[in-house]
């Protein structure tokens, strides 16, 4: 399962990374490609939804068969490993709500920058035009 998290957390990290050269200011001359590119990626990262919701509805699964370890009778190993699983899922569930907040900021900056551009050229074309 570890291999479906790195995957993860590589799709949020290249949205990150797109986000950030989308919006930062002085990349003129670069926008296009980078608009161009996010676009095309953007149905591909499309995936990322129904993946995060499987991996979600895994983490659920884990957490209601887990045995649990508040009584006495576990050991200190046993108990330092159900921390462990809680800790781990905790942080799976946060990279998940990363993922999907990423996809959906990407989305959104992406459609507004598109719309900006937009509507520089029409602002071209009737300056232009008198």
């Amino acid at each position: 399962m570890a291999l479906e998290w790195v995957v993860l957390g590589y799709a949020a990290a290249a949205e990150a990374v797109m986000i950030i050269l989308l919006t930062l200011p002085g990349l003129d001359a670069l926008r296009k490609g980078l608009i161009a590119v996010t676009t095309s990626l953007l149905k591909p990262f499309l995936s990322v939804v129904p993946f995060c919701l499987f991996l979600l509805a895994d983490i659920y699964w884990k957490y209601e068969t887990m045995p649990s370890c508040e009584s006495q009778n576990c050991s200190p190993s046993e108990h330092l490993r159900h921390q462990k699983s809680i800790m781990k899922s905790q942080r799976n569930a946060l990279l998940i709500a990363a993922a999907l907040v990423f996809y959906w900021i990407l989305y959104s900056v992406t459609k507004l920058v598109v719309r900006v551009d937009q509507l520089h050229q029409r602002i071209e074309k009737l300056k232009n035009k008198e």
